[in-house]
Protein backbone atom coordinates (compact mmCIF):
# COMPACT_ATOMS: atom_id res chain seq x y z
CA UNK A 1 0.00 0.00 0.00
CA UNK A 2 1.10 3.24 -1.37
CA UNK A 3 2.74 5.28 1.99
CA UNK A 4 2.01 9.06 1.28
CA UNK A 5 4.35 10.24 3.75
CA UNK A 6 7.34 8.55 1.81
CA UNK A 7 6.15 10.84 -1.38
CA UNK A 8 7.91 14.28 -2.08
CA UNK A 9 6.09 17.49 -1.94
CA UNK A 10 6.13 18.89 -5.24
CA UNK A 11 6.89 22.31 -5.87
CA UNK A 12 6.03 23.63 -9.09
CA UNK A 13 7.77 27.35 -9.42
CA UNK A 14 11.55 27.61 -9.21
CA UNK A 15 11.73 31.70 -8.54
CA UNK A 16 11.67 33.26 -4.69
CA UNK A 17 8.76 31.81 -3.41
CA UNK A 18 8.89 28.15 -5.16
CA UNK A 19 12.87 28.13 -3.60
CA UNK A 20 11.52 30.00 -0.29
CA UNK A 21 9.34 26.79 -0.08
CA UNK A 22 11.48 24.34 -1.02
CA UNK A 23 13.68 25.90 2.09
CA UNK A 24 10.73 25.56 4.45
CA UNK A 25 10.36 21.63 3.43
CA UNK A 26 14.45 21.15 3.95
CA UNK A 27 14.23 22.71 6.90
CA UNK A 28 11.44 20.27 8.55
CA UNK A 29 12.94 17.41 7.21
CA UNK A 30 10.35 16.49 4.09
CA UNK A 31 11.17 15.06 1.02
CA UNK A 32 10.42 17.33 -2.43
CA UNK A 33 10.95 17.81 -5.83
CA UNK A 34 11.34 21.21 -7.18
CA UNK A 35 9.90 21.69 -11.07
CA UNK A 36 10.94 25.12 -12.86
CA UNK A 37 10.59 26.19 -16.65
CA UNK A 38 13.41 28.04 -17.01
CA UNK A 39 17.13 26.62 -17.74
CA UNK A 40 17.92 28.51 -14.57
CA UNK A 41 16.50 29.41 -11.28
CA UNK A 42 14.11 32.50 -10.78
CA UNK A 43 13.71 32.38 -14.92
CA UNK A 44 10.68 35.00 -14.68
CA UNK A 45 13.35 37.75 -12.81
CA UNK A 46 16.06 36.97 -15.46
CA UNK A 47 13.61 38.50 -18.04
CA UNK A 48 13.11 41.82 -16.31
CA UNK A 49 16.76 41.45 -14.82
CA UNK A 50 17.89 44.88 -16.02
CA UNK A 51 14.64 46.60 -13.69
CA UNK A 52 15.57 47.71 -10.03
CA UNK A 53 13.63 46.34 -7.35
CA UNK A 54 11.70 49.22 -4.92
CA UNK A 55 12.04 47.05 -1.99
CA UNK A 56 15.42 46.81 -0.21
CA UNK A 57 17.12 43.34 -0.08
CA UNK A 58 15.88 42.67 3.49
CA UNK A 59 12.63 42.13 2.24
CA UNK A 60 13.71 39.69 -0.85
CA UNK A 61 15.12 36.90 1.38
CA UNK A 62 13.23 34.31 3.22
CA UNK A 63 13.77 33.36 6.51
CA UNK A 64 14.35 29.81 6.15
CA UNK A 65 16.43 30.21 2.99
CA UNK A 66 18.44 32.71 4.72
CA UNK A 67 19.40 30.61 7.63
CA UNK A 68 20.24 27.72 5.53
CA UNK A 69 22.62 29.76 2.85
CA UNK A 70 24.31 31.13 6.29
CA UNK A 71 24.82 27.50 7.65
CA UNK A 72 26.96 27.18 4.22
CA UNK A 73 28.90 29.85 4.85
CA UNK A 74 27.18 32.41 2.83
CA UNK A 75 26.93 36.52 3.27
CA UNK A 76 24.01 38.28 2.07
CA UNK A 77 24.14 41.87 0.92
CA UNK A 78 23.62 45.21 2.42
CA UNK A 79 20.12 44.49 3.87
CA UNK A 80 19.34 48.23 2.55
CA UNK A 81 20.63 48.06 -1.07
CA UNK A 82 17.91 47.62 -3.64
CA UNK A 83 18.88 45.05 -5.77
CA UNK A 84 18.06 44.07 -9.55
CA UNK A 85 16.04 41.48 -10.91
CA UNK A 86 19.58 40.05 -12.07
CA UNK A 87 20.71 40.78 -8.51
CA UNK A 88 18.72 38.36 -6.67
CA UNK A 89 18.99 35.77 -8.98
CA UNK A 90 22.85 35.69 -8.87
CA UNK A 91 23.18 36.56 -5.43
CA UNK A 92 20.40 34.56 -3.72
CA UNK A 93 18.44 32.05 -5.85
CA UNK A 94 21.20 30.51 -7.47
CA UNK A 95 23.39 30.09 -4.13
CA UNK A 96 20.33 28.50 -2.61
CA UNK A 97 19.37 26.29 -5.56
CA UNK A 98 23.13 25.08 -5.55
CA UNK A 99 22.48 23.52 -1.98
CA UNK A 100 23.44 19.61 -1.83
CA UNK A 101 19.76 19.88 -0.47
CA UNK A 102 17.85 21.74 -3.06
CA UNK A 103 20.08 21.12 -5.80
CA UNK A 104 19.91 17.54 -5.86
CA UNK A 105 15.95 17.32 -5.97
CA UNK A 106 15.66 20.26 -8.35
CA UNK A 107 14.48 19.60 -12.20
CA UNK A 108 14.44 22.88 -14.63
CA UNK A 109 13.36 23.38 -18.85
CA UNK A 110 10.52 20.97 -17.49
CA UNK A 111 6.91 22.13 -18.41
CA UNK A 112 4.21 21.43 -16.10
CA UNK A 113 1.22 19.87 -18.18
CA UNK A 114 -1.03 17.85 -15.97
CA UNK A 115 -2.07 17.73 -12.13
CA UNK A 116 -4.16 15.06 -10.94
CA UNK A 117 -5.15 12.25 -8.08
CA UNK A 118 -3.37 8.76 -8.73
CA UNK A 119 -6.39 7.05 -10.75
CA UNK A 120 -8.91 9.41 -10.24
CA UNK A 121 -10.32 12.22 -11.92
CA UNK A 122 -12.20 15.57 -11.06
CA UNK A 123 -15.17 13.78 -10.56
CA UNK A 124 -14.15 11.03 -8.42
CA UNK A 125 -14.64 11.49 -4.61
CA UNK A 126 -14.27 7.43 -2.97
CA UNK A 127 -10.98 7.64 -1.69
CA UNK A 128 -9.40 10.69 -3.26
CA UNK A 129 -7.90 12.07 -0.01
CA UNK A 130 -5.40 9.12 0.22
CA UNK A 131 -4.77 9.08 -3.36
CA UNK A 132 -1.10 10.59 -4.34
CA UNK A 133 -1.12 13.39 -6.91
CA UNK A 134 0.13 12.68 -9.71
CA UNK A 135 2.09 15.46 -11.28
CA UNK A 136 2.83 15.30 -15.79
CA UNK A 137 5.46 17.42 -17.31
CA UNK A 138 7.79 17.61 -20.40
CA UNK A 139 11.43 17.54 -19.80
CA UNK A 140 14.10 19.60 -21.79
CA UNK A 141 13.75 16.68 -24.16
CA UNK A 142 10.15 17.02 -25.10
CA UNK A 143 10.08 13.65 -23.05
CA UNK A 144 6.72 13.22 -20.81
CA UNK A 145 7.18 12.03 -16.99
CA UNK A 146 5.30 11.78 -14.02
CA UNK A 147 5.85 11.81 -10.10
CA UNK A 148 4.04 10.97 -7.81
CA UNK A 149 3.77 13.74 -4.46
CA UNK A 150 2.03 13.68 -1.40
CA UNK A 151 1.20 17.49 -1.38
CA UNK A 152 1.43 19.82 -4.34
CA UNK A 153 2.79 23.60 -3.94
CA UNK A 154 2.21 25.77 -7.02
CA UNK A 155 4.06 29.03 -7.14
CA UNK A 156 4.40 28.81 -10.96
CA UNK A 157 3.51 32.78 -10.75
CA UNK A 158 1.86 34.93 -13.33
CA UNK A 159 4.73 36.48 -15.53
CA UNK A 160 4.11 34.15 -18.25
CA UNK A 161 0.85 34.80 -19.00
CA UNK A 162 0.25 38.67 -19.51
CA UNK A 163 -2.92 40.56 -20.02
CA UNK A 164 -3.64 41.46 -23.15
CA UNK A 165 -4.19 45.44 -24.36
CA UNK A 166 -8.35 45.61 -24.22
CA UNK A 167 -10.11 47.24 -21.39
CA UNK A 168 -12.53 44.54 -21.63
CA UNK A 169 -9.78 41.73 -20.80
CA UNK A 170 -9.81 40.66 -24.28
CA UNK A 171 -6.84 40.83 -26.93
CA UNK A 172 -8.02 44.26 -29.56
CA UNK A 173 -8.58 43.19 -32.96
CA UNK A 174 -5.40 42.96 -34.86
CA UNK A 175 -3.41 42.30 -31.40
CA UNK A 176 -1.98 38.89 -32.34
CA UNK A 177 -1.59 39.69 -36.05
CA UNK A 178 0.80 42.48 -34.84
CA UNK A 179 2.35 40.44 -32.22
CA UNK A 180 5.99 41.33 -33.87
CA UNK A 181 5.60 44.83 -33.34
CA UNK A 182 4.10 44.71 -29.54
CA UNK A 183 6.61 43.84 -26.44
CA UNK A 184 5.15 42.45 -23.28
CA UNK A 185 5.79 42.88 -19.45
CA UNK A 186 9.32 45.11 -19.02
CA UNK A 187 11.65 45.02 -22.26
CA UNK A 188 15.29 45.87 -21.89
CA UNK A 189 14.50 49.20 -23.77
CA UNK A 190 18.00 50.46 -22.69
CA UNK A 191 20.28 47.12 -23.34
CA UNK A 192 19.83 44.16 -24.90
CA UNK A 193 16.50 45.46 -27.01
CA UNK A 194 17.27 49.56 -27.36
CA UNK A 195 17.68 48.05 -31.21
CA UNK A 196 13.69 48.07 -31.25
CA UNK A 197 12.80 51.23 -29.59
CA UNK A 198 15.52 53.68 -30.19
CA UNK A 199 14.67 56.48 -33.15
CA UNK A 200 11.28 55.14 -33.06
CA UNK A 201 7.54 56.08 -32.17
CA UNK A 202 6.25 53.80 -29.00
CA UNK A 203 3.21 53.70 -27.23
CA UNK A 204 3.61 52.32 -23.72
CA UNK A 205 0.25 51.39 -22.59
CA UNK A 206 -0.79 50.65 -18.72
CA UNK A 207 -0.89 52.48 -15.60
CA UNK A 208 1.53 51.30 -12.98
CA UNK A 209 5.05 51.87 -12.37
CA UNK A 210 6.11 49.11 -14.66
CA UNK A 211 5.35 51.45 -17.48
CA UNK A 212 7.00 54.55 -15.76
CA UNK A 213 9.94 52.40 -15.93
CA UNK A 214 9.22 51.63 -19.81
CA UNK A 215 8.32 55.12 -20.47
CA UNK A 216 11.82 56.52 -18.56
CA UNK A 217 13.86 54.15 -19.92
CA UNK A 218 12.83 54.89 -23.63
CA UNK A 219 13.43 59.11 -22.32
CA UNK A 220 17.21 57.70 -22.03
CA UNK A 221 16.91 56.45 -25.40
CA UNK A 222 15.88 59.59 -26.76
CA UNK A 223 18.70 61.25 -25.62
CA UNK A 224 21.10 59.84 -27.97
CA UNK A 225 18.56 58.95 -30.34
CA UNK A 226 16.34 62.13 -30.60
CA UNK A 227 14.31 60.70 -33.48
CA UNK A 228 12.50 58.38 -30.13
CA UNK A 229 8.91 59.52 -29.58
CA UNK A 230 7.24 58.47 -26.71
CA UNK A 231 3.04 58.04 -26.11
CA UNK A 232 1.97 56.73 -22.59
CA UNK A 233 -1.74 55.84 -22.43
CA UNK A 234 -3.54 54.73 -19.31
CA UNK A 235 -6.72 52.97 -20.14
CA UNK A 236 -9.11 53.67 -17.43
CA UNK A 237 -7.92 57.44 -15.61
CA UNK A 238 -5.99 60.40 -16.38
CA UNK A 239 -2.36 61.75 -15.35
CA UNK A 240 -3.10 64.06 -11.57
CA UNK A 241 -4.84 60.43 -10.02
CA UNK A 242 -1.64 58.44 -11.64
CA UNK A 243 0.97 61.07 -10.29
CA UNK A 244 -0.24 61.71 -6.95
CA UNK A 245 0.87 58.97 -5.54
CA UNK A 246 3.60 57.82 -7.19
CA UNK A 247 4.71 62.18 -5.95
CA UNK A 248 3.40 61.16 -2.81
CA UNK A 249 5.23 57.57 -2.55
CA UNK A 250 6.53 56.69 1.20
CA UNK A 251 9.44 54.80 -0.53
CA UNK A 252 12.18 57.41 -2.32
CA UNK A 253 13.23 55.08 -5.59
CA UNK A 254 9.34 54.45 -6.35
CA UNK A 255 8.15 58.46 -6.05
CA UNK A 256 11.43 59.30 -7.97
CA UNK A 257 9.69 57.48 -11.04
CA UNK A 258 6.53 59.67 -10.89
CA UNK A 259 8.88 62.86 -10.62
CA UNK A 260 10.65 61.95 -13.24
CA UNK A 261 7.82 60.90 -15.20
CA UNK A 262 6.04 64.41 -14.45
CA UNK A 263 9.11 66.58 -15.72
CA UNK A 264 9.51 64.65 -18.81
CA UNK A 265 5.31 65.88 -19.49
CA UNK A 266 6.35 69.25 -19.03
CA UNK A 267 9.21 69.56 -21.22
CA UNK A 268 7.06 67.69 -23.90
CA UNK A 269 9.44 64.82 -24.23
CA UNK A 270 6.47 62.24 -22.92
CA UNK A 271 2.88 62.70 -24.40
CA UNK A 272 0.12 61.01 -22.23
CA UNK A 273 -2.88 59.72 -23.63
CA UNK A 274 -5.80 59.30 -21.17
CA UNK A 275 -7.95 58.02 -20.64
CA UNK A 276 -7.15 55.75 -24.17
CA UNK A 277 -9.09 52.76 -25.30
CA UNK A 278 -7.67 50.45 -28.42
CA UNK A 279 -10.39 49.24 -30.08
CA UNK A 280 -8.17 47.77 -33.33
CA UNK A 281 -4.50 47.49 -34.39
CA UNK A 282 -3.90 47.41 -38.11
CA UNK A 283 0.16 46.83 -39.98
CA UNK A 284 0.71 49.17 -42.22
CA UNK A 285 4.19 48.36 -43.44
CA UNK A 286 6.49 48.33 -40.81
CA UNK A 287 4.65 50.20 -38.34
CA UNK A 288 1.13 50.04 -36.80
CA UNK A 289 -2.25 51.92 -36.88
CA UNK A 290 -3.59 51.95 -33.54
CA UNK A 291 -7.54 53.03 -33.09
CA UNK A 292 -9.15 53.85 -30.19
CA UNK A 293 -10.83 56.06 -28.06
CA UNK A 294 -9.14 59.08 -26.45
CA UNK A 295 -11.53 60.71 -23.33
CA UNK A 296 -14.57 58.51 -25.45
CA UNK A 297 -13.78 59.86 -28.92
CA UNK A 298 -12.25 58.35 -31.64
CA UNK A 299 -8.16 58.31 -32.05
CA UNK A 300 -6.02 57.18 -34.01
CA UNK A 301 -2.18 56.91 -33.91
CA UNK A 302 0.74 55.75 -35.90
CA UNK A 303 3.69 53.81 -34.03
CA UNK A 304 6.59 51.49 -34.71
CA UNK A 305 6.34 49.97 -31.20
CA UNK A 306 3.85 49.02 -28.43
CA UNK A 307 5.10 47.74 -25.38
CA UNK A 308 2.20 46.38 -23.35
CA UNK A 309 2.49 46.94 -19.51
CA UNK A 310 -1.04 46.13 -17.92
CA UNK A 311 -0.75 43.32 -15.48
CA UNK A 312 -0.51 39.45 -15.66
CA UNK A 313 -3.28 36.86 -14.97
CA UNK A 314 -2.26 32.94 -13.31
CA UNK A 315 -2.55 29.87 -16.04
CA UNK A 316 -5.35 27.63 -14.89
CA UNK A 317 -4.58 25.46 -17.46
CA UNK A 318 -3.18 22.16 -15.85
CA UNK A 319 -5.14 22.38 -13.07
CA UNK A 320 -8.73 21.06 -14.35
CA UNK A 321 -8.29 17.73 -12.58
CA UNK A 322 -8.17 19.04 -9.28
CA UNK A 323 -11.05 20.66 -7.02
CA UNK A 324 -9.66 24.15 -6.73
CA UNK A 325 -12.30 27.20 -5.85
CA UNK A 326 -11.86 30.36 -7.43
CA UNK A 327 -13.49 34.02 -6.43
CA UNK A 328 -15.33 35.18 -9.37
CA UNK A 329 -14.13 38.50 -9.72
CA UNK A 330 -10.17 38.28 -8.77
CA UNK A 331 -9.79 34.17 -9.33
CA UNK A 332 -8.07 33.79 -5.90
CA UNK A 333 -8.76 31.24 -3.17
CA UNK A 334 -12.32 32.37 -1.86
CA UNK A 335 -11.10 33.19 1.35
CA UNK A 336 -8.14 35.33 0.05
CA UNK A 337 -9.96 37.30 -2.55
CA UNK A 338 -12.06 39.96 -0.53
CA UNK A 339 -8.38 40.98 1.45
CA UNK A 340 -6.94 41.35 -1.85
CA UNK A 341 -9.57 42.76 -4.23
CA UNK A 342 -8.07 45.84 -5.80
CA UNK A 343 -11.43 47.64 -6.03
CA UNK A 344 -11.24 47.50 -2.49
CA UNK A 345 -7.38 47.77 -1.42
CA UNK A 346 -3.98 48.14 -1.86
CA UNK A 347 -0.97 45.86 -0.91
CA UNK A 348 -0.24 48.09 1.98
CA UNK A 349 -3.32 46.99 3.80
CA UNK A 350 -3.44 43.42 2.59
CA UNK A 351 -2.75 41.44 6.15
CA UNK A 352 -0.55 38.41 6.39
CA UNK A 353 -2.05 35.09 5.78
CA UNK A 354 -1.50 31.72 5.25
CA UNK A 355 -2.65 28.47 4.82
CA UNK A 356 -6.47 29.23 6.23
CA UNK A 357 -6.99 31.57 3.39
CA UNK A 358 -5.44 29.64 0.86
CA UNK A 359 -7.30 26.51 1.19
CA UNK A 360 -8.74 24.78 -1.82
CA UNK A 361 -11.50 21.44 -1.63
CA UNK A 362 -8.03 19.45 -2.78
CA UNK A 363 -6.75 18.79 0.58
CA UNK A 364 -2.81 18.70 -0.28
CA UNK A 365 -3.18 21.46 -2.91
CA UNK A 366 -2.10 25.35 -2.19
CA UNK A 367 -1.66 27.78 -4.64
CA UNK A 368 1.35 30.41 -2.97
CA UNK A 369 2.57 33.57 -4.84
CA UNK A 370 1.66 35.87 -6.89
CA UNK A 371 -0.21 32.97 -8.66
CA UNK A 372 -2.59 32.97 -5.13
CA UNK A 373 -3.73 36.84 -6.06
CA UNK A 374 -4.97 35.76 -9.27
CA UNK A 375 -5.98 39.02 -11.13
CA UNK A 376 -5.39 41.07 -8.16
CA UNK A 377 -2.81 42.96 -9.42
CA UNK A 378 -0.49 44.02 -5.91
CA UNK A 379 1.43 41.21 -4.54
CA UNK A 380 4.07 41.35 -1.58
CA UNK A 381 7.74 39.32 -2.05
CA UNK A 382 7.85 38.80 1.65
CA UNK A 383 3.78 37.89 1.93
CA UNK A 384 4.57 35.01 -0.35
CA UNK A 385 7.41 33.88 2.15
CA UNK A 386 4.97 33.84 4.96
CA UNK A 387 2.25 32.28 2.94
CA UNK A 388 5.16 28.50 1.91
CA UNK A 389 6.15 29.27 5.91
CA UNK A 390 2.48 28.76 6.76
CA UNK A 391 1.51 26.07 3.74
CA UNK A 392 4.97 23.74 4.69
CA UNK A 393 4.53 23.97 8.79
CA UNK A 394 0.72 22.45 7.71
CA UNK A 395 2.20 19.62 5.35
CA UNK A 396 4.51 18.89 8.60
CA UNK A 397 1.20 18.77 10.94
CA UNK A 398 2.25 21.33 12.54
CA UNK A 399 -1.10 22.95 12.38
CA UNK A 400 -0.74 25.35 15.39
CA UNK A 401 2.50 27.21 13.54
CA UNK A 402 0.62 27.09 10.23
CA UNK A 403 -2.00 29.39 12.12
CA UNK A 404 0.35 31.56 13.33
CA UNK A 405 1.58 35.10 11.61
CA UNK A 406 5.06 35.28 11.63
CA UNK A 407 4.92 38.67 9.40
CA UNK A 408 4.86 42.15 10.44
CA UNK A 409 4.48 44.23 7.11
CA UNK A 410 6.19 47.02 6.35
CA UNK A 411 4.28 50.53 6.82
CA UNK A 412 6.05 51.31 3.20
CA UNK A 413 4.03 48.93 1.48
CA UNK A 414 6.87 46.82 -0.20
CA UNK A 415 5.06 45.67 -2.87
CA UNK A 416 5.84 43.45 -6.42
CA UNK A 417 3.84 42.78 -9.39
CA UNK A 418 4.65 38.75 -9.71
CA UNK A 419 7.96 38.83 -8.33
CA UNK A 420 9.01 42.23 -7.05
CA UNK A 421 8.75 44.59 -9.92
CA UNK A 422 6.83 47.53 -8.72
CA UNK A 423 4.43 48.61 -6.28
CA UNK A 424 1.49 47.83 -8.82
CA UNK A 425 0.72 46.60 -11.85
CA UNK A 426 -2.03 49.55 -12.53
CA UNK A 427 -3.30 49.37 -9.43
CA UNK A 428 -5.06 51.24 -6.62
CA UNK A 429 -1.81 51.92 -4.01
CA UNK A 430 0.30 54.76 -5.84
CA UNK A 431 -0.96 54.05 -9.44
CA UNK A 432 -4.53 54.98 -10.35
CA UNK A 433 -8.05 53.64 -10.17
CA UNK A 434 -8.00 51.14 -7.48
CA UNK A 435 -8.44 48.33 -10.67
CA UNK A 436 -6.79 46.32 -12.89
CA UNK A 437 -5.78 48.35 -15.44
CA UNK A 438 -4.84 52.35 -16.69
Amino acid sequence: MLNASELPVAVIGAGPVGLAAAAHLVTRGIPLVVLGRGDTVGASLIEWGHVRVFSPWRYNIDAAARSLLENAGWQGPDGDALPTGSDIVGAYLQPLAALPQIAQNLKLGVTVTAITREGLDKVSSAGRDASAFVVRYRDKDGEEVRVQARAVIDASGTWTQPNPIGVDGLPVLGEASASDYISYGIPDVGGVERGKFAGKCVLVIGGGHSAINAALALMEVQETAPGTEIFWALRRCGVDRLLGGGLNDQLPERGALGLAAKSAMEDGRLNMLAPFAVSRIQKEGDSLRVDAKLAGLPYSIGVDRIIVTTGFRPDLSFLRELRIALDPTVEAPPALAPLIDPNLHSCGDVPPHGVVELAHPEPGFTIVGSKSYGRAPTFLMVTGYEQVRSVVAEIAGDHKAAREVHLVLPKTGVCSVDLGVSLTEDGKSGACCGGKGG
